[in-house]
């Protein structure tokens, strides 16, 4: 047995992750370590010729109940409890070996729960119960042993081991981690017992477990530290798993525009670009090209698509490249796929933040967060799209399909927009916006404030608002301008005089009953 001071070093390792695993097992035995296993870690260590002491053997108990308990004793514990100069003498009187090394990853819950076709019966087999046990204990005892969860340390403490004990730093750090992937894991499932069980889409516990993907230069403004954080269950596709693809580091504010601007336009089914500043699209479009989608959505505003974030729906090519490096200054393009003569055109500016992101993927359950002083909002993504509502025109005259089209749009591209939300479109183009302002009349001047300012004619256009008007002066202000019909949720006391307004301009109005604030 090992014990304290002599020159054989004990590992215990169980691994769901097998990555690297027979090489980094090898070379541990090259550094005098005694090999400890369990169950199919085991097996997969000698099946790659590494010899290996089962844990039955330190315990002197097989595992039971198809592998239940297999760590669950003090002599696995023990060992990694252990306290130099203080337990030296229980370990001895009990035969309980020190452990060095803890190498353990934990069962693949979160795979499991993801697919479509898991039943409860099989996540709960998934809950990992000797795992995260023996995790704490040697992050507990990290003043003298090391505990390693992912491949991607391996290299690292076998540098370190080489040299004798890892120092402390290395060893506070990894046990660090290793709380943070109990504390995920945990969180993890109480989160799906409590939709399954309880049928709470909101946990009564929240535990959010992000791993630093990225520092930041800076927050929002340069006296605040800031970073990116990627969480274990995030929605696929988001812009935390975009490919950067040249360009200098992104700040957080370019992270929050890009995300605004992926969100918006991965609405649109149609080739489509959206052009995004300070979190608010400036313009959006559909075309036959992306080159058509971004000229028509640049047209909207150019003065405020300086120095915005630009997104696509569809992979970027040479030609729209080349237009927007020439045209203007943008600080990031994201994009599906950005083409070789894309990267090619874009070369020519290297400070030009460009990424890879695929649309984001409906239905991820991916709650939305956002702090308070004192605590947190979490609240549902606003997942409610045109195929959620049902329209109810309510005015003597009815939208033609020229003008439905134009409502959806218009409707589509709204809920993107900061509140209180006015949009006017036609023709699958964005023709002004107006964004947070607080009041919704003042939004509807601002947005067709933009659109004289781009010498775009609002004669015939749609206009979309993303919650109810509370008065008719804002169909008003429109039908000055031109616009012929308007889409919005309803729901206003004034209801009635608001469409009365609209019949008097002899508009046409379509209800959604859906609202789409955005704060």
């Amino acid at each position: 047995m090992n014990r304290p001071g002599s020159r054989t070093r004990r590992a215990l390792i169980s691994v769901s992750d097998k990555t690297g695993l027979v090489d980094f097992a090898r070379a541990l035995t090259q550094l005098s370590f005694e090999i400890v296993s369990t169950g199919g870690t085991a097996g997969t260590l000698r099946a790659g010729g590494v010899a290996v002491t089962d844990v039955s053997t330190l315990t002197g108990f097989p595992e039971i109940m198809d592998g239940r308990v297999k760590t669950l004793h003090p002599a696995v514990h023990g060992g990694l409890l252990a306290r130099a100069g203080l337990d030296e003498a229980v370990t001895a009187e009990h035969g309980i070996g020190w452990i060095d090394l803890l190498v353990v990853n934990l069962y693949p819950f979160e795979a499991t729960v993801a697919r479509a076709d898991a039943k409860p019966d099989e996540a709960i087999e998934h809950i990992d119960v000797g795992g995260p046990a023996l995790l704490r204990a040697a992050a507990k005892n990290h003043a003298r042993l090391t505990v390693v969860i992912e491949p991607g340390d391996y290299p690292r403490v076998l540098d370190a081991l080489a040299g004798g004990d890892p120092p402390a730093a290395l060893r506070r750090e990894l046990a660090v981690k290793a709380f943070g992937h109990t504390s995920a894991y945990d969180g993890a499932i109480s989160r799906y017992l409590g939709e399954t069980y309880l049928g709470e889409p909101l946990p009564a516990a929240l535990v959010l477990s992000g791993r630093r993907a990225a520092a930041l230069r800076y927050g929002e403004n340069p006296h605040q530290h800031a970073a990116l954080y990627t969480l274990p269950a995030g929605a696929p596709n988001s812009i935390s798993d975009a490919q950067p693809i040249q360009g200098r580091p992104l700040s957080f504010n370019n992270l929050a525009d890009a995300d605004a601007a992926v969100r918006c336009v991965s609405a649109f089914d149609g080739c489509a670009c959206v052009i995004v500043k300070h979190a608010n699209p400036c313009g959006a479009a559909v075309g036959r090209t992306s080159l058509d989608a971004y000229e028509k959505a640049y047209r909207t505003d150019p003065t405020s698509a300086f120095g915005g974030v630009i997104a696509f729906n569809r992979a970027l090519d040479g030609e729209t490249a080349a237009a927007i490096i020439e045209r203007q200054l943008v600080d990031v393009i994201v994009a599906p796929r950005i083409g070789p003569r894309a990267r090619a055109a874009l070369a020519v500016k290297r400070h030009v933040r460009v990424m890879e992101v695929d649309a984001p993927a409906g239905g991820s359950g991916e709650l939305e967060v956002r702090s308070v002083a004192g605590g947190l909002l979490v609240q549902e993504p606003d997942g409610g799209g045109w195929a959620d509502v049902e329209l109810e025109i309510v005015t003597e005259r009815a939208p033609s399909q020229t003008e439905l089209d134009d409502l959806r749009f218009a409707w589509t591209t709204v809920k993107y927009v900061k509140s209180n939300a006015i949009v006017f479109a036609r023709g699958g183009a964005t023709l002004g916006v107006g964004a947070g302002q607080m009041s919704r009349v003042v939004s509807a001047r601002i947005a067709a404030m933009k659109a004289a300012d781009a010498r775009l004619d609002l004669n015939g256009a749609a206009m979309a608002s993303d919650a109810f008007f509370p008065f008719s002066d804002g169909i008003d202000v429109a039908a000055g301008h031109g616009v012929t019909c308007v889409i919005q949720p309803g729901g206003s006391v004034r209801d009635e005089e608001v469409v009365r307004a609209a019949d008097a301009h002899g508009m046409a109005m379509a209800l959604t009953g859906m609202r789409h604030f955005r704060h």
